[in-house]
């Protein structure tokens, strides 16, 4: 596939581009940062102009694209204000979305977040482990947005019943040198208890898109994206019960298992993360 990558220089995207280009695929990263050369093109998604241009053919590149991921953004609550993060993630993603119609490009993968299930999860959530089934909670402008760009997604589907859109819900994104802090967060359950104690390798995190590029479907689908563990050593059943007692239980929690659930991802992509903290 000839693929067009925004926020390829990005902690996601980093690991991202590289893979899918292991796996012989062309790859153009379009960024704000980034080194010159061949392969990469700096792109402000705030000007729609630009994105249509650069979606249907750039220099030295390809003449076109068959599919887009979508990662740029502003990657975190907190980061900037309120009204930044609303215009540059939003916009940002409505120019992509609307710009790879006018391309004629109807494979769409894009980052969403766990942060739409209730994250920091103040408000604990209707059960655990959480999975896809229950309405977006969002507690923040960053999360409001994400979840606004899933039902922009829904609604640009349904408006054209060839475009494929999946979002991936993914967890906190994590490289090999982050986890030796890991086991520090035993101490304390509260230090992590925000996205229930979950994470994402980032070589996972690739895998991942990869399987959405690859899944022959129209429409539009979410999936959570997260290691098959928790950043804990303590076991499930034993940080529920001290930091969400009285929270619906499913299944067998006297593990360390993911709380984010992977399920859906896994029957429907052939999601399969192969790294863990723990290795």
């Amino acid at each position: 596939m000839r693929i067009a990558l925004t926020g390829g220089s990005g902690k996601l995207g980093s690991v991202v581009l590289p893979y899918l280009r292991e796996q012989g695929h062309t790859v153009t990263n379009f960024d704000v940062v980034g080194e010159r050369g061949s392969g990469f093109v700096r792109l402000d998604l705030a000007n729609y102009g630009d994105v249509v241009d650069a979606f249907h053919s750039v220099d030295d590149g390809p003449d076109g694209f068959d599919a887009i991921v979508h990662l740029a953004a502003i990657p975190a609550p907190g980061i900037r204000s309120d009204v930044v993060t609303f215009e540059n993630n939003m916009l940002g993603t409505y120019h992509v979305f609307k710009a790879a119609e006018r391309a004629g490009i109807t494979n769409i993968v894009y980052a969403s977040s766990e942060t739409v299930l209730g994250l920091p999860f103040d408000v604990p959530p209707p059960y655990i482990p959480v999975d896809e089934e229950y309405p977006a909670r969002p507690e923040s402008t960053y999360s409001l947005v994400k979840h606004l760009e899933e039902t922009m997604a829904i609604e640009l589907t349904r408006w054209n019943p060839d475009l494929k859109i999946v979002a991936l819900r993914f967890s906190n994104v994590m490289h090999e040198s982050d986890y030796a802090e890991f086991p520090s967060f035993d101490a304390d359950a509260m230090l992590r208890k925000w996205n229930l104690w979950g994470y994402i390798d980032a070589r996972d995190g690739a895998q991942a898109v990869l399987k959405a590029l690859e899944w022959q479907h129209t429409g539009f689908d979410r999936f959570i994206i997260a290691s098959p563990d928790t950043v804990m050593s303590r076991k499930n059943s034993e940080l529920v019960a001290e930091v969400f007692p009285g929270v619906e239980t499913r299944g067998d929690l006297d593990n360390t298992k993911t709380l984010l659930s992977i399920d859906k991802a896994r029957r429907l992509l052939g999601y399969d993360p192969k790294h863990s903290w723990r290795d």
